[in-house]
């Protein structure tokens, strides 16, 4: 059983913001792997998919970013997934605009997201793919940027970032080693 978890606000003002990398990405995850968000349950909007054999559940958490590490403890107590089959997308200001990073631990970096599900699971080794969003032309503060909306003119950077990380998420949803996973997408 897999948990594949993408980040971000559940409102429509957020949207189009950089900080909703993550719910895009789990929404390309999804739609490669025939799941559809119909459900919520455990603070989380919801898909579920059966791919060789095994189910897996795509969530999208309704917590806010700084308060998903609570959907994701619920998610993963409720379905018993065991750390090694949980992976996290997210926007990552460390990482340039349009860079995708996969990693099969780790910290949480600057991201309150991360810092939530590391801080209610009490887990590091879980898988997440990272999509940059840094905008080296940008000078606000990242409270504020993480929460602007994409210009137009990278909407197609940021289009193919989220649909990369997808097809990530998608592979290991489908049970690609996470160490495969990096080399085909790193």
């Amino acid at each position: 059983m897999y948990l594949i978890v993408g980040l971000g606000n559940p409102e429509k003002q957020y949207e189009k913001t950089f900080h909703n990398m993550g719910f895009i990405a789990v929404g390309d995850a999804a739609e490669l792997c025939g799941a559809k968000f119909k459900k919520k349950e455990c603070e989380a909007s919801v898909a579920e998919a059966f791919l060789n054999g095994q189910k897996v559940v795509f969530a999208r958490p309704v917590t806010y970013m700084n308060n998903s590490g609570r959907a994701v403890k619920q998610l993963m107590a409720k379905y018993k997934i065991a750390p090694e089959n949980l992976l996290v997308i997210y926007d990552d200001y460390d990482l340039p605009k349009g860079k995708v990073r996969i990693r099969a631990n780790g910290s949480a970096g600057t991201h309150n997201g991360m810092r939530s599900i590391i801080g209610e699971t009490g887990l590091t080794n879980f898988a997440r793919i990272r999509i940059g969003i840094r905008d080296e032309e940008v000078n606000i503060p990242i409270i504020h940027y993480v929460l602007s909306e994409v210009r137009k003119d990278d909407y197609p950077l940021f289009a193919d970032a989220c649909k990369k990380a997808g097809e990530a998420a998608a592979a290991f949803a489908k049970g690609e080693d996470i160490e495969k996973v990096m080399c085909r997408f790193n």
